[in-house]
């Protein structure tokens, strides 16, 4: 995994998908310049997430809708959009919670805990359980930051019982997407070359 870290950028994909990176990375100095050090240490948050596909060796496309998406979701904070926007706040749980959990899924297979998609160990019942699975830890880990956060941080942080409720179904669903795409659509580029060394 490591290796895939480290490696160049071989096409104007992975280079698009670099490009996001650096963007999170561009993203917390402008935060920190122009809003608040709170909304930079938000930002801050996505860096780490966004060198996730590239140590699970996600193909481009994948990389950077995942990228984009963890930005968006960040940003989202960032611009007051989950208060501006009744609805967004549901969207971002739904797209955002499912493209992470596909990632964490070829996360797992990568760390051989599932077999990865497109191998001969591969069922598709594997990923249509386990990714909607990770997307419920996620939304109910997600809510558990929010209402930590609401409880020892700020009272501004907005936190409701239906509200909670309909984050937990907007992101699991988003996790069967996730896990139809994770069945049915490459997402790892290392799945093609198992599959035609096997």
């Amino acid at each position: 995994m490591i290796a895939d870290l480290l490696r160049r950028p071989q096409d104007l994909g992975e280079w698009t998908a670099d490009a996001v990176r650096a963007l999170g990375l561009l993203s917390v100095v402008v935060a920190a310049i122009w809003w608040t050090v709170t909304d930079a240490g938000i930002l801050a948050l996505a860096l780490p997430a966004l060198l996730l596909p590239r140590l699970v060796g996600a193909r481009p496309a994948f990389d950077i809708v995942y990228g984009v998406t963890v930005l968006v979701a960040a940003w989202s904070n960032v611009l007051g959009l989950y208060e501006l926007v009744p609805w967004w706040d549901l969207v971002v749980h739904f797209v955002a919670t499912g493209v992470i959990a596909a990632m964490l899924f070829l996360l797992l297979a990568r760390c051989r805990v599932v077999p990865a998609p497109g191998t001969a160990g591969f069922a598709p019942r594997v990923a249509l359980v386990i990714v909607p699975a990770l997307a419920l830890a996620l939304s109910a880990l997600w809510e558990m930051v929010e209402w930590f956060g609401y409880t020892f941080v700020s009272d501004e942080i907005f936190v409701a019982y239906g509200d909670t409720i309909g984050d937990l179904c907007a992101g699991g669903l988003g996790g069967v997407v996730a896990g139809v795409l994770v069945t049915f659509v490459r997402l790892d580029r290392r799945a093609r070359v198992s599959a035609s060394v096997g």
